[in-house]
């Protein structure tokens, strides 16, 4: 047995599931494939990058990398700046690089870059990034946008402020103002104090991290049923108010990297059914399975079938939630 099946074997003593956890993962995806998916989650995610096309174009890094003799794979034709490094490298090698200290490139998972891949922010447009933390995502529609228009970076912690302001700043991004409250108190005061409004909302939510497992085992530890209702809690808050400030015909993409449809599908239903809005069908070069629309014992709409699930078994990723919701109206919103 190889060091990678010890270390594999040494977490599942560590950090064995909870039964609950693995029951109601069977009833998400059946016995067989909640297998497969705790097998993956004591493995190691791939490392995955994303080049920052505000100060290297994606073919140049390419070319800087591979001098130092890594293997560089772009999997998504439609998304070049996105890289897996095939290459295994030294303990941390990949973050004393020029290039990564120059702010060349972001280490990213693939699945973080989902998010904004489905926004897909405009130069010129006004953006809100509403839990935006560590600034993976800030910095990566900094760089959709060509540092042109407005990104609003929010984060209620200031440890983590000063984390999101460093990482903006190596990137060289220049269209973002940061903001430092709750993310729904920061919508409620835009809406009742100013004419503000935003073309596109990133909802990227705090979440019990089921996803997370192969980089966060000790998730297993501190996962109950508790913590699901209590962070759904503040997840609709946060979709609720996020809404109300984007303007009509505006896209909220809602997001987490969790599993639990009450994270997930419940989230995005009450907007469905509070809000005039449509869930769009999102097309992406990954294996995806398609929102579930009934969970122990309450249904959803059959429109959350428009959202994504991602399972780390299905692409050797991370898990993740991700749903594009359009407002049509501004019924139910207020002023």
């Amino acid at each position: 047995m190889g060091k990678k099946e010890d270390y594999s074997e040494y977490l599942k003593e560590k950090f064995p599931p909870k039964e609950a956890f693995v029951k109601r993962m069977e009833s998400l995806i059946g016995k067989e494939d909640t297998k497969r998916f705790f097998e993956i989650s004591y493995t190691q995610t791939p490392i995955s990058i994303r080049c920052n096309t505000l100060k290297i174009s994606v073919d140049e890094l390419k070319k800087r990398l591979e001098n130092y003799g890594w293997k560089i794979k772009q999997p998504f034709k439609e998304f070049p700046e996105a890289m897996v490094i095939e290459s295994k490298l030294k303990p941390g090698e990949l973050g004393k690089t020029r290039e990564h200290l120059l702010g060349y490139y972001y280490v990213q998972e693939i699945s973080s870059m989902l998010p904004m891949f489905v926004l897909q922010p405009e130069p010129g447009e006004m953006v809100l990034d509403l839990c935006a933390s560590p600034g993976s995502k800030t910095t990566q529609a900094a760089a959709m946008m060509e540092n042109e228009g407005t990104i609003i970076a929010n984060e209620v912690s200031m440890g983590r402020v000063g984390i999101l302001t460093t990482n903006l700043e190596r990137c060289g991004v220049m269209n973002t103002i940061v903001t430092r409250k709750e993310g729904s108190a920061f919508c409620n005061k835009l809406l009742k104090d100013s004419q503000i409004k935003f073309d596109k909302i990133l909802v990227d939510a705090p979440c019990t991290g089921e996803g997370t497992l192969r980089k966060s085992p000790g998730t297993l530890q501190i996962w109950n049923i508790n913590m699901i209702k209590k962070i759904a809690g503040t997840q609709r808050r946060l979709a609720d108010s996020a809404i109300k400030i984007l303007k009509v015909g505006g896209t909220m993409v809602y997001s987490t990297c969790t599993l639990s449809p009450e994270e997930n599908e419940a989230i995005v239903d009450h907007i469905i059914q509070n809000y005039d809005v449509e869930v769009e069908q999102i097309a992406l070069p990954l294996k995806f399975r398609q929102g579930v629309c009934e969970w122990e014992g309450k249904e959803f709409s059959k429109e959350v079938k428009k959202c994504l699930r991602l399972y780390p078994q299905d692409n050797d990723t991370d898990g993740f939630f991700v749903s594009k919701i359009k407002k049509l109206s501004d019924k139910g919103c207020g002023r």
